[in-house]
């Protein structure tokens, strides 16, 4: 298991963006991320078992954002 997880919700259609951000994540800090799909409009991004990063009211944070955030809390 990976220390970064991506959960997305699936039938949203969010697996293109949660694979983006898990390319961004192994292209910039090489880190493996694990992908979880899920439901209900989620997209929240971990590290351990805190979240970093996430979808709120239909806005999402971009890759370079969710990059700097896990960064910052791996610190």
């Amino acid at each position: 298991m990976s220390e970064v997880t991506i959960i997305y919700c699936r039938p949203c259609g969010y697996e293109k963006r949660a694979k983006e951000v898990a390319a961004a994540l192994r292209r910039q800090l090489g880190l493996d991320a694990d992908l979880v799909p899920g439901k209900g409009g989620i997209f929240q991004v971990k590290l351990g078992d805190r979240i970093v990063a996430s979808r709120s009211k239909g806005h999402f944070p971009d890759g370079d954002d969710i990059v700097a955030a896990v960064n910052a809390a791996r610190e």
